[in-house]
């Protein structure tokens, strides 16, 4: 096949950061997608509806000239949260759920939450205005191993929160293990994960075997080979609870390639073909549209898109880097060929 036509994806985590960052990155997700969750780990972090209405806004100008791309909010879950926050969160059309971060799990991550039994009144309002709670599902604790806090934060929290609020629509962001999969098959049609395109073409050698190599590091932290299967298994299955979202995060060059080199992966300039390429290597290019076209729109109970993206088969070199004012972005595999490219 060299060429596949599908409604036009959705992107169910980005990161787009803001001002001249902001302005490099965008374009990218715009072209590829009609709509994409916004993350509010700014720093400071969009805790309320009217910050999250004025980044939205500063998203919008900064997109091309006669983009339709729709910026769709959220709001920073904090332990200072108020319910009347979350009513006003419901109401406003351009807020679509709460992001959960427990405190230190990742870039601009300090003010999560610190117990999550104190977010509880504030669950049971979102269960009740049904706006979905969005979760970067890892513990902190120092003693815990890095790879294993993904598994820990389902046995210890995840699995309590879909008992105690079973109305509480739930995405488990990003996963990265097959128990993570697993739990997600086993729950109700109310909790559903996103699966970025890193961990699915990846196992932790790539960032790991032959040097450190700082622009494959990403939190949670790529695993072993087993949880890739896994996930590739998910994404591939035509199961509606597994769904795209990029985590697309991009960082200067000079933080990443640092002495502490902040965690994300950008990989916006090339994330549609990314999860082609992945689908056709599984031979599942079939089921590539309702992973990254349907599953989404229909878990946040939004129509689906209208319009198609076309890609054809064709190869191109990604960039090396792309220019972010006075600074430069490393994309996600720079240099390497591509194999799909958007019309």
């Amino acid at each position: 096949m060299n060429k596949i036509t599908i409604t036009t994806p959705d992107d169910w985590h980005v990161h787009v950061r803001s001002g001249q960052l902001l302005r490099t990155v965008i374009t990218h997700t715009a072209k590829r997608f009609k709509r994409a969750i916004i993350m509010p780990n700014l720093n400071p972090p969009i805790t309320t509806v009217t910050q999250a209405l004025h980044y939205r806004n500063e998203i919008l100008h900064a997109l091309p000239e006669n983009s339709a791309f729709n910026p769709l909010m959220t709001l920073y879950l904090t332990d200072t949260t108020s319910a009347e926050e979350i009513h006003n969160a419901a109401d406003c059309e351009h807020i679509k759920g709460f992001k959960l971060y427990p405190s230190g799990a990742t870039t601009n991550s300090q003010s999560g939450i610190s117990q999550l039994e104190k977010t509880y009144p504030l669950l049971d309002a979102m269960q009740k205005h049904s706006i979905p709670l969005l979760i970067h599902g890892e513990v902190t604790d120092n003693d815990i191993d890095i790879f294993d806090r993904e598994k820990i934060f389902i046995d210890r929290h995840l699995a309590t929160l879909t008992q105690k609020f079973p109305n509480l629509r739930i995405i488990l962001e990003h996963i990265t293990t097959q128990e993570a999969v697993h739990f997600i098959q086993e729950q109700s049609s109310q909790i559903a994960a996103t699966i970025t395109p890193q961990h699915l073409m990846f196992n932790r050698n790539v960032f790991l075997v032959g040097g450190i190599k700082p622009h494959y590091y990403c939190l949670p932290v790529i695993k072993r080979e087993t949880h890739r299967q896994a996930l590739l298994a998910a994404a591939t299955s035509g199961n509606p609870k597994f769904f795209l979202g990029t985590d697309s995060a991009p960082h200067p060059q000079y933080r990443k390639e640092s002495n502490c080199g902040c965690a994300g992966c950008f990989s916006a300039h090339a994330a549609i073909e990314f999860y082609t390429e992945i689908f056709e290597q599984a031979g599942a290019l079939n089921k590539l549209e309702g992973f990254a076209s349907h599953f989404g729109a229909d878990f946040y109970q939004l129509p689906r898109n209208q319009s198609t993206l076309c890609l054809v088969k064709e190869n191109w070199t990604i960039p090396a880097t792309y220019p972010a004012g006075n600074d430069e972005i490393i994309p996600l595999n720079a240099g390497e060929e591509c194999t799909w490219k958007v019309l």
